[in-house]
């Protein structure tokens, strides 16, 4: 069997083990699988990490067929760096839910194994319409997951986590279906430079794009994400904030590259859009009333600290794209533990709203000190991921010195003070203060319920402290996605069909949309 035939089980093995979990009346099995199998898709990962740093993209196509046709999934250093992480988090929060006993609900597991699937096929596919479907994969046991508990807010939350993707997956598949009609194809490295300045199929691509970066929850398509996360459980708002929104960095960093050809043309609307929503998330959340509602701006905060880099690629790529690579990795990291923590102290008192809690800290230290690792990741501070990926990110702003670094690092500094801002008075509410009089002195966190949010923020420090390990990691990963002649050679093959011609305009009168691709 050759090597390449391994990137469809990634997608198949989430998949099988959820019927499997479906039918199974086992709970310590299922409870058990919903571990195991993010787990062996991580080391998956880390397997595919290492083979493609040393022999390049791997691509298969299901079913053997020629280049352009059929399905295609590709791996590159850069897919497997984010298939390590989305699957860490998944690990962590299903482990989060097995603690407090959310697994009790007879199909919370098969949910998120089909969220898996969703999710790992999105990072390995290389086709557009074939993203779309995984995107519908990881929709719908979300749908599921957000409404569970069957509760009228749940339930009202569920309707417009509904309404918002349906609309921007129908934009999705049309922006597609658009880019189809007027190129002749959907394979992404069919695609390479087609967004450049080519009329009808730049639009076509920015359908696309509007519908993913509404999915990512960037402005002014952001507010649904604080509306809805929320009101769902912590482990399945951990699993969102990990898979969801990150999943269509990924994407974004891959049209940007390969069929943006990273057209310096749109930097200014990325850098006025990027702005607009960092500030937003980075002072929102003083308003919020609940522990996980302020977490859920500085989701919001965080992906345009990772997207605006997307406006410094004219002049330094590979720095611009790794820094905004490691704030990925990291910010995925961060927001799962300061999530599943503050799960852990809902699970507890019953309770999430700040102004029903206070003395945390004296009644648990080891709770208060991770939410503490976690606020000063997500700041920025030392010793956690966050100083480096804010950083670098900083840095790369700066490279070409002009309005732009000025305008970009201000919102840096003026969004991240409103983030400290934001755990410092989630601090002061929840964590210091009179101890409560209404819980008995006996209550407090479990161990169990707090190890998840702990693991990952030791695996934070360790970010910190092999930074530059990691920056080689993410260096390398950015290599493979900048070199767009390697990953269009290995999914195409040497004699590919269905693929625009060379030279294509891609205009109206142009031989792809009149039929005329090879």
């Amino acid at each position: 069997m050759a090597v390449d035939a391994i990137l469809p089980v990634f997608v198949a093995l989430p998949l099988i083990v959820a019927a499997v979990t479906a039918l199974s009346p086992w709970k310590p099995l299922n409870d058990a699988l919903s571990v195991i199998v993010p787990a062996i898709n991580m080391v998956g990962g880390i397997w595919l990490y290492r083979y493609t740093d040393t022999h390049g993209t791997l691509s298969h196509v299901i079913g053997l067929y020629q280049g352009g046709v059929g399905i295609s999934f590709a791996a590159d250093t850069f897919s497997a760096v984010m298939l390590v992480t989305t699957m860490i988090v998944a690990l962590s929060s299903n482990w989060f839910a097995i603690a407090v006993g959310e697994t009790q609900a007879r199909y919370y597991t098969p949910l998120t194994l089909v969220l898996v699937t969703g999710v790992s096929g999105a990072l390995l596919t290389a086709d557009l319409f074939n993203f779309f479907v995984m995107i519908e994969v990881c929709l719908l046991p979300s749908y599921g997951l957000i409404a569970m508990s069957g509760t009228r807010h749940r339930l009202l939350s569920a309707r417009m986590f509904v309404l918002v993707n349906l609309a921007a997956s129908t934009m999705l598949v049309l922006g597609v279906g658009y880019l189809y009609a007027v190129t002749g194809a959907v394979n992404l490295a069919a695609l390479q430079g087609t967004a450049a300045g080519h009329g009808p199929a730049t639009v076509a691509t920015g359908i696309v794009v509007i519908a993913i970066a509404a999915k990512a929850g960037v402005f002014p398509v952001y507010t649904w994400l604080p509306r809805t996360y929320p009101s769902t459980s912590a482990s399945v708002m951990g699993l969102f904030s990990g898979l969801h929104t990150k999943v269509a960095v990924y994407m974004l960093f891959r049209i940007w590259v390969i069929m943006f050809d990273m057209d310096p043309r749109w930097n200014t609307l990325i850098i006025v859009v990027m702005v607009i929503s960092m500030l937003i998330g980075g002072y929102a959340g003083l308003v919020e009333s609940t522990m996980r509602r302020v977490l859920a701006y500085q989701m919001v905060n965080g992906m345009p600290f990772i997207l605006i880099m997307l406006a410094f690629t004219q002049d330094d790529a590979r720095y611009a794209l790794a820094a905004g690579l490691l704030y990925t990795l990291h910010h995925m990291i961060t927001i799962a533990a300061l999530t599943l923590n503050a799960g852990a102290i809902e699970e507890t008192y019953g309770t999430g709203t700040m102004a029903k809690l206070s003395g945390i800290a004296r009644r648990d230290p080891w709770t208060s000190a991770v939410f503490a690792a976690g606020a000063f990741s997500i700041v920025g501070f030392p010793p956690f991921s966050g100083l480096f990926g804010k950083v670098t990110v900083v840095l790369a702003a700066a490279t070409p010195g002009d309005w732009r670094s000025w305008v970009a690092i201000t919102a840096i500094i003026v969004a991240s003070f409103g983030a400290l801002l934001s755990m410092m008075r989630m601090w002061q509410r929840v964590f210091w203060g009179r101890p409560m009089q209404n819980y008995p002195e006996a209550l407090n966190v479990r161990a169990s319920f707090m190890l998840p949010s702990a693991v990952l923020m030791v695996i934070s420090l360790c970010m910190f402290v092999f930074a530059g390990n990691l920056w080689h990691v993410a260096t390398n990963a950015v290599d493979d996605l900048l070199d767009v002649e390697a990953y269009t050679s290995a999914v195409l093959g040497d004699d590919p069909i269905g693929v625009p011609a060379p030279g294509d305009d891609f205009g109206a009168n142009s031989p792809a949309a009149t039929g005329g691709a090879r």
